[in-house]
């Protein structure tokens, strides 16, 4: 199987430099061992602590609503302003629930699965698929349900703390069918051609040379050409992933779209402004679960001024 291997244990984890971080690793590993209820107000306490400490985020997650909901009146931006920082408080339980809850613990979270029929209609014609989707709050945990169900791969991007990297990367592949280096396009592509299925999140600014400008909200933003050229090597089918947070403690619905038509085209720029419309409507969806305390715009076209 194509991808990274297991991580081995060293010594040289246990250094004093690495304490912090196995401090950090305990801390998730005793939130996912909660009770979902005691978790889920766990979650809603932090959000609350979120929402009323100062951050620089906060600025981030206002420019980019001002920017992506002109039609709002003010009231109502800062209404999702302070839904959203709310909504960071459930991400950091669903992280640690998604990363480190047991089997039993997961089989509990209510979900629902939408549009199945479509990857195995890809699978019956022996294509690989790409299951398109963004960054919102609940996505570890939704990529740790979601693999209930279908055998799925991740890409993936190295932490700063070693012994974060070398819990997550190991707690990943208990439920993946591999990981991915966000760079390691060779063996992608020769997974995605054995017909395996990749999620994979494309709506952040990477400040990569392969960007393009194309439209997010009707505002330029850097979006990596990626999932164009993974789809012309591959010759993978490329599919809507939606996931969001039902009200309460009601569990979350996942959302399988139909394969995008005619993709690739012969032009980069123009698939990449369509992914662009299939994850600006999953926002619209569920606005709060988005990402806005991303530099979603950091990168201008030139002349440009900075909007943060």
């Amino acid at each position: 199987m194509p991808g990274m291997s297991r991580p081995s244990f060293t010594r040289s984890l246990l250094a004093p430099q690495h304490w912090p971080g196995w401090l950090g690793v305990g801390v998730v590993w005793l939130i996912a061992r909660l009770p979902r209820p005691w978790l889920m107000s766990l979650g809603r306490s932090l959000g609350q602590l979120v929402q009323r400490v100062p951050s620089p985020r906060r600025h981030i997650a206002e420019v980019n609503i001002a920017l992506c909901f002109p039609e709002l009146s003010k009231t109502e931006q800062a209404e999702l302003v302070n839904a959203h920082l709310r909504d960071i408080g459930l991400m950091m339980v669903e992280f640690a629930l998604g990363w480190m809850g047991s089997e039993r613990a997961i089989a509990e979270v209510p979900v629902t699965v939408e549009g199945l029929e479509h990857l195995k209609a890809a699978r019956s014609q022996g294509k690989g698929v790409l299951l398109v989707g963004g960054h919102f709050s609940h996505l570890e945990l939704c990529a740790r349900l979601v693999s209930q169900r279908i055998r799925i791969s991740g890409m993936y991007r190295k932490m700063d703390s070693a012994a974060f990297e070398w819990a997550v990367l190991r707690a990943r592949l208990d439920y993946a069918e591999a990981m991915f280096d966000k760079d390691d396009i060779r063996g992608t592509v020769k997974y995605l051609r054995s017909g395996g299925t990749l999620w994979y999140a494309p709506d952040q600014d990477m400040r990569s040379k392969d960007s393009v400008f194309v439209p997010f909200f009707g505002i330029p933003a850097a979006t990596i050409t990626a999932t164009h050229h993974l789809a012309r090597l591959s010759g993978a089918r490329v599919i809507p992933f939606f996931h969001r947070r039902l009200p309460g403690n009601a569990g979350y619905a996942l959302r399988l779209g139909a394969p995008l038509e005619d993709f690739p085209s012969r032009d980069p720029t123009e698939d990449t402004a369509r992914v662009n419309v299939a994850i600006e409507d999953m926002v619209r969806a569920a606005p709060e679960q988005y990402l806005w305390v991303h530099k979603r715009f950091k990168t201008r076209p030139e002349g440009s001024p900075s909007v943060y």
